[in-house]
């Protein structure tokens, strides 16, 4: 495991970190981050952040995760592993016997179009029953106030943003989600390397530099001070679709 000092001093490698970036340009090209899948299930994401989400996940032990944004599952599947992982050494840890029918803990996932064969795949999957599926604007008022409903009363909420990547709709998402995570849990805002790519690198996206992500990211954290940026995640991790994403709050 590497050294919480060394990994500062590797991300203060210039060096390094421009070497890193240029990499990641690179391979992007190439859609790197289709070449992943979680027990089964595409997930489009870079390897280290699928790392550090288990890490966080682990740490954090959530009673709920809430994620924006579905496509074909992957994130879902993993985080709904993990919370399984989580139930199942509580239940050794107290001497009891684990009802899989009965999961306690839950990832809700929702997404403006969960496609008819990304649904069945999900539907067929051994962690359905751990998966809350909405269909809908993460945004609108109507999915905000079921997603709300279903966190009453949870201790932990661990909360991931990665849908659509405009400022104005990472902003109103972190707005409506943000509030729901618990002391010590994280809100993680994924593709904020938007941000660090070559200008014109999302020709067909309603995206790129100066609006995205790290951009609303920016303006939430001026009025929201109970969140901060945990750079320990990027000075270890030094590839990532989140640079300055991952939020803690204190």
């Amino acid at each position: 495991m590497l050294e919480p000092l060394l990994a500062e001093e590797m991300a203060k490698d210039t060096s390094l970190s421009t070497a890193a970036q240029q990499l990641f340009d690179a391979m992007c090209v190439y859609k790197y981050s289709y070449n992943f899948t979680s027990l089964g299930r595409p997930i489009i994401q870079f390897p280290q952040d699928m790392v550090a989400m288990q890490e966080l996940i682990w740490q954090v032990k959530p009673d709920l995760v809430i994620e924006t944004g579905i496509a074909h599952g992957g994130s879902l599947v993993m985080s709904a592993s993990m919370l399984a992982l989580i139930d199942y050494c509580d239940a050794l840890k107290a001497g009891e016997l684990l009802d899989p029918a009965k999961p306690k803990r839950k990832v809700i996932g929702v997404d403006i179009d969960i496609r008819e064969h990304n649904r069945k795949a999900l539907d067929e999957h051994p962690m359905r029953n751990r998966m809350v599926l909405l269909e809908g604007s993460s945004i609108s008022p109507e999915i905000v106030d079921k997603i709300k409903s279903l966190a009453e009363g949870k201790e932990r909420v661990l909360v991931c943003l990665d849908s659509n990547h405009t400022h104005d709709h990472v902003l109103a998402e972190l707005e409506a989600y943000a509030p729901l995570v618990s002391s010590g849990s994280y809100c993680v805002v994924f593709d904020t390397v938007i941000e660090d790519m070559p200008d014109g690198a999302f020709p067909d996206r309603p995206w790129g530099r100066g609006h995205n992500p790290k951009t609303a990211v920016r303006e939430y954290l001026r009025q929201n001070p109970e969140f901060e940026i945990d750079r320990s995640i990027l000075n270890k991790l030094l590839i990532t679709v989140a640079p300055d994403g991952y939020l803690r709050r204190i």
